[in-house]
């Protein structure tokens, strides 16, 4: 990610910067605030189970639109519906991850899960989907913005005239807004020229459709002002080990007591209500009700060494104050191997405890399964009647590739009946494209080649750290034969706004100063159900995370990137605190 200087810049909550022994004063009340709230992980530097360290965090919220912030909530059970449907989709599953499954063992050993399972029809029919959907706000769809329109109405027009922007690597080229009917017919007919070129060089439809697209979001970043109150664009779709459903409420609780002892507690009605942990733990007992065995328990499967323990342990401790009377067992992969069992019923027992509701917060990742032992307790649980989060099929709808597949055009009508959700969630996808050993995987690895700057390289894992960027991507398509290739799938690069404020992380420079950041909201949603029907389907929560504006990466339990919550403003002509 890199930071232009022609980059638009979302306004502060607050006017910064802050007098220096205020600065001082509230940024080490902040941090002790925080680990006194939970806002805390175990140190990877200098791990230690009996000590913790806060968690890096953004001093003051970060601004973000309060109309794109709206929509994301509102969208978010279509989206749980729609990876619902494609969960329950064999044919889709198998042949979308076909090619897939031949390079990628990781992916090939959860898919050999499912076609076993499959073959022996699943013990368990309800799943419980806890998933979070990614985004971030892109500069260049000027049609939503208040001020981009009120250029194309002529009422910006003089203070338009004459703005530009040059192009320059993660940023689009933008002329003056406003210039009429001319510069959008110009922007037309090379959008066409370039499809022809594209029709001759690759002749398939259907990447064609692909590449149309993206050229056409490039060209609505020349033809429209860029704006810092824009849309947004689905970055993934998580339905493993969805994360932060504890670390996201507590950041917002750091920063109203941030703003609070800065005077400004008026502010705080714009900081949007936030019930991660409920929602997202009342999903699990909702699950466990469903099972309908009283003394059955809720486990939860971890890493060999947690440290995001926190966000771990108030889940368990919120059932556990709320719902005493169920129980919360936490193992690992391996403990599973050596202590479960099936029952008669194919119940999962863990010793003498029947098992209602697995929670999944480790295997996702191959470092997870250390032999075949681990994948043997994988095995084990996805046969058993407990309800999985997320059961196989699940885990493999979450999967880069299936993401990328349903990007395609028409793909979402085969899920989604009604033709507005489906322009909806059109919308959000910004380009995704096959790798694959074929003609369109083909034209994609030629484009990346090209024009690496404008794309992310992406593998089909979680956990943060895995993705190429820019121009590290010709390096790394190379290495790869062109079957390995189809185990990655190519992205757009997003172009999102700035903010500017403090991030605080454990050891850093105090007093900490303003940096350049951007930021990436996750939407919670949960859904319950089998094929035939969802019994649960509700929006429940949600968390921000903001980096660096010169990182690519952004994982705060990677080290990467900082907890925050969202400010929400309603135009980017809003002015900052005096």
């Amino acid at each position: 990610m890199s930071s232009e200087a022609n980059t638009p810049v979302l306004p502060n909550c607050i006017r910064l910067p802050l007098p220096e022994d205020e600065l001082l004063e509230v940024t080490s009340k902040a941090k002790d605030y925080a680990i006194m709230h939970g806002a805390a992980m175990r140190s990877k530097a200098a791990f230690s189970p009996d000590s913790l360290n806060f968690a890096p965090f953004v001093l003051v919220p970060s601004s973000f639109p309060r109309k794109e912030f709206e929509k994301a909530v509102a969208l978010q059970p279509i989206i749980n519906r729609l990876m619902h449907n494609v969960a329950h989709d064999e044919e889709f599953i198998t042949t979308t991850l076909a090619e897939t499954i031949k390079v990628d063992e990781f992916t090939a050993n959860l898919f050999n899960i499912y076609r076993k399972v499959l073959a022996h029809g699943f013990t368990q029919k309800i799943s419980l989907g806890m998933l979070r959907s990614d985004l971030m706000l892109e500069s260049g769809c000027p049609e939503l913005s208040p001020r981009a329109l009120r250029a194309k109405a002529g009422e910006d027009s003089a203070a338009s005239a004459g703005r530009e922007t040059e192009t320059g690597t993660g940023i689009g080229t933008a002329t003056a807004a406003g210039t009429g009917m001319a510069k959008e017919e110009e922007a037309k007919e090379a959008m066409e020229a370039e499809a022809q070129k594209d029709r001759k060089d690759c002749g398939e439809l259907q990447l064609q459709l692909n590449l149309n697209r993206a050229t056409i979001e490039r060209e609505s970043r020349t033809v429209g002002a860029q704006s810092a109150y824009c849309c947004w664009k689905q970055v993934e779709i998580n339905t493993i080990a969805s994360g932060f459903g504890h670390l996201g409420p507590a950041s917002k609780t750091i920063q109203r007591f941030v703003l609070s002892e800065l005077g400004h507690a008026d502010k705080l009605k714009n900081m949007p209500t936030n019930n991660a942990l409920a929602g997202l733990c009342d999903g699990m007992v909702k699950a466990w009700d469903i099972y309908a065995r009283p003394n059955a328990v809720i486990l939860f499967i971890i890493e060999d060494v947690s440290y995001n323990i926190c966000d771990q342990r108030f889940h368990e401790f919120y059932i556990r104050e709320t719902y005493p009377h169920i129980k919360v067992l936490r193992r690992t992969l391996t403990d599973v191997h050596r202590e479960g069992k099936l029952g008669l019923n194919k119940e999962l027992l863990l010793g003498q405890q029947e098992v209602a509701v697995i929670y999944f917060r480790a295997g996702y990742e191959p470092g997870h399964y250390h032999s075949q032992a681990e994948w043997d307790a994988r095995y084990l649980m996805e046969t058993s009647l407990a309800i999985k989060c997320p059961s196989i099929h699940y885990h493999l709808a979450g999967t880069k590739k299936v993401q990328q597949a349903l990007a395609q055009p028409a793909v979402l009508e085969r899920f989604i009946n009604d033709p507005e959700e489906i322009k909806a969630v059109g919308k959000i996808f910004t380009g995704l494209y096959s790798l694959d050993d074929n003609e369109a995987g083909n034209a994609t690895y030629e484009m990346a080649l090209r024009t690496p700057e404008r794309f992310v390289l992406k593998p089909q894992r979680e956990g943060g750290g895995n993705n190429v960027y820019g121009v590290d991507i010709p390096d790394a398509l190379k290495r790869m034969s062109r079957v390995e290739r189809s185990a990655w799938i190519l992205m757009d690069l997003i172009h999102p706004p700035l903010t500017k404020g403090y991030m605080v992380r454990p050891g850093g420079e105090m007093p900490p100063q303003i940096v350049d950041m951007v930021s990436e909201l996750g939407i919670f949603g949960v859904v319950i159900g089998d094929a035939e029907h969802i019994v649960h389907n509700y929006q429940a929560g949600h968390m921000l995370r903001t980096k660096l504006s010169t990182a690519n990466e952004g994982g705060v339990a990677a080290g990467l990137g900082a907890l925050d919550s969202p400010y929400l403003i309603d135009s980017d002509g809003e002015d900052e605190e005096k």
